[in-house]
């Protein structure tokens, strides 16, 4: 027999050589739509982000610039672009006083959240109590009462406790209706961690708040720093609350927008760019924690 007619050796007698070319192709072919999802991807960002940079656009023109035509005008002629409207905002005590009170709003209301929303969340997962499973469909319960409804019968209630139109009133709202989502996502998170290391915790001399300060607070950052990032976003860009329940002379930044609105008409030249310093916020407080977000929102899909 010829050398030619052996089999080599892995081969069977016979067969053919599959064809290079074909996992070529293959290989051509992934790569070709790898590459257009991600050209449609940067395009889809693109698109997002079009509000956004027209926001910008308009916050950087004069008012006479933004009425000869659209905020793409600035894209052919540049330098008619100034901060002059920053200056005047910036100068404006409505608009300043109304960014710290909004400070003042968002900070406590995330912090009470994230604090309650922790013990609550492990007090459910880790410790036993008459009614606990009662009391936490109770709380499952309380995430499909809409804001809508409290906002009468609670009005009456801050009334009677003096706490209507004040910051205190409008914190203790945001809270009250934030602890519910944190009790349901941290209770189930930290449900998730094994119980052997508690255990252990536990076998070592560790009492309950040190198992808690020590060991779940440390496994848990990523979910509480999502649910920070949550209900940060949403107390900053509230309205409704605000509107009903703030003190009308010393508004949050969403209400003194709107009264800006309402008393000077279309005065684009403070609401541009009030409108994207308020959004400069929440775009800071997301990024600067995005690993932790992520993180957080894909360990509670995995588990």
């Amino acid at each position: 027999m010829s050398a030619s007619a052996q089999a080599r050796p892995g081969e069977r007698a016979g067969a053919r050589p599959v064809p290079r070319a074909g996992a070529r192709a293959g290989r051509l072919a992934a790569g070709a739509a790898s590459g257009a999802v991600r050209v449609f991807l940067v395009l889809a960002a693109l698109f997002w982000l079009l509000p956004t940079l027209g926001l910008l656009i308009s916050s950087l023109l004069s008012p006479t610039d933004l009425n000869k035509g659209g905020w793409w005008q600035a894209l052919t002629a540049p330098t008619r672009l100034t901060a002059d409207n920053y200056e005047r905002l910036l100068a404006n005590d409505t608009i300043t006083n109304a960014l710290l009170i909004t400070v003042a709003i968002t900070v406590p209301a995330t912090l009470l959240v994230v604090v309650l929303g922790s013990l609550a969340g492990y007090a459910f997962a880790w410790l036993d109590f008459p009614g606990r499973d009662w009391l936490f469909l109770i709380v499952v319960g309380l995430l499909v009462v809409p804001v809508q409804v409290a906002l009468i019968p609670v009005s009456e209630l801050f009334g009677v406790l003096g706490l209507f139109g004040t910051t205190a009133g409008v914190v203790l709202f945001h809270t009250a209706f934030g602890l519910p989502f944190a009790v349901f996502l941290l209770r189930n998170f930290f449900a998730q961690i094994p119980r052997e290391l508690l255990e252990a915790a536990r076998l070592d001399g560790a009492g309950e708040l040190r198992l808690f300060t020590k060991v779940v607070l440390p496994l848990g950052a990523p979910a509480i720093a999502s649910l920070a990032i949550f209900q940060f976003l949403w107390v900053w860009n509230d309205m409704l609350v605000a509107l009903v329940f703030a003190d009308s002379a010393h508004p949050p930044v969403t209400v003194a927008l709107q009264q800006q609105v309402r008393q000077f008409g279309n005065n684009i030249d403070v609401l541009a760019p009030g409108a994207f310093l308020s959004m400069v916020v929440p775009l800071v407080v997301f990024f600067a924690f995005q690993r932790q977000f992520v993180t957080g929102v894909m360990a509670g899909a995995v588990k």
